[in-house]
């Protein structure tokens, strides 16, 4: 198949890289004159793999139109704008993979029925999500991840087209939940580099069991399956995003902790904001994302914040 991947950062360069390799003939696009596109311009690399010359580069949005599959790879919140250039120029009959986690702040649409909204029907809509780093996969390390679309057939098309022994897809069953589950995991992995940076981190295993258990709440509230919370897309990427030396969202919690900056980008820090907003409006007590949203954008002491959870009421765990 021939595949456009939008976004040459660490991800999309990286789906660029396994699709490449899995046999798919490969663009990848990035903005003229972006740090990440003019290094791949000028070498091919980056600070995590090389392109092979049988991936090509493009800066040509258009150049879209000629794929069968357009997977994006951006930041969740410059999704709107990208979907309205790609509905400018036409593109029908495409299958839209979203291989990016996260909710938009001012509407709270999920990012699926962003690309949705912007897109004819004769489009079919996906989300490719689940646990695994760049740095690991490259080294030849496999992990298990997770296809959803409200389509069947899209489903099967992408898991049996994507699949290979690097990555096993398992088909997705509830859209609401994965693209929740998912884009809630970096706020708790926001909280478990809190934790680290404050000499917590025994705390974790409480993080994950109290995590899983009020983020299903909310997918429950939203119309779908509390259960998902518990698989791939979420419990299932803890691993990944709570403990990993790789994990973006840990990282920028444990520096924030300790008053220092992190100069990559933390999706869980807009996910808070955004999960906060949809905790108020479907009335779910969030009390690990409020706490991360009171740290992040109220001025909380992240030390406070946290002990003041161990002094809620003592209450049944179930």
């Amino acid at each position: 198949m021939q595949v456009t991947v939008i976004g040459c950062g660490r991800w999309g360069s990286f789906v660029a890289w396994y699709l490449d390799r899995v046999g798919h003939t490969v663009a990848l696009y990035g903005r003229k004159g972006s740090r990440n596109m003019s290094r791949f311009m000028a070498t091919r690399q980056n600070e995590y793999l090389t392109l092979p010359e049988s991936v090509s580069l493009t800066c040509d949005l258009t150049e879209a139109k000629a794929s069968d599959i357009i997977v994006i790879s951006i930041n969740s919140q410059g999704l709107s704008a990208l979907m309205e250039e790609l509905k400018a120029i036409g593109l029908r009959d495409k299958i839209v993979v979203l291989c990016m986690k996260g909710i938009e702040i001012e509407t709270g649409r999920r990012l699926s029925q962003i690309a949705g909204d912007a897109l004819d029907d004769s489009n079919k809509i996906a989300v490719w999500l689940g646990p695994g780093h760049v740095q690991e996969f490259v080294r030849g390390v496999p992990n298990c991840m997770v296809i959803d679309s409200e389509s069947e057939e899209v489903k099967r098309t992408l898991a049996e087209a994507f699949s290979s022994e690097l990555i096993r897809f398992y088909y997705g069953n509830d859209l609401i939940g994965n693209e929740i589950g998912a884009a809630a995991k970096n706020v708790i992995g926001i909280a478990a580099g809190l934790l680290d940076g404050l000499g917590l981190s025994t705390l974790k295993g409480a993080l994950m069991s109290r995590g899983a258990r009020e983020v299903a709440r909310l997918i429950s509230a939203m119309g779908g399956n509390e259960l998902t919370a518990y698989g791939l897309c979420h419990l299932g990427d803890y691993e990944a995003t709570i403990f990993s030396e790789h994990s973006h969202n840990r990282n920028f919690g444990e520096l924030f902790a300790k008053g220092q900056k992190f100069n990559k980008m933390a999706e869980g820090y807009y996910t808070a904001r955004a999960i906060v907003k949809l905790a108020r409006e479907y009335q779910v007590e969030l009390p690990i994302c409020s706490s991360v949203y009171a740290i992040l954008y109220e001025s909380a002491d992240p030390r406070e914040v946290l002990e003041s959870l161990f002094t809620r009421s003592i209450k049944k765990e179930f």
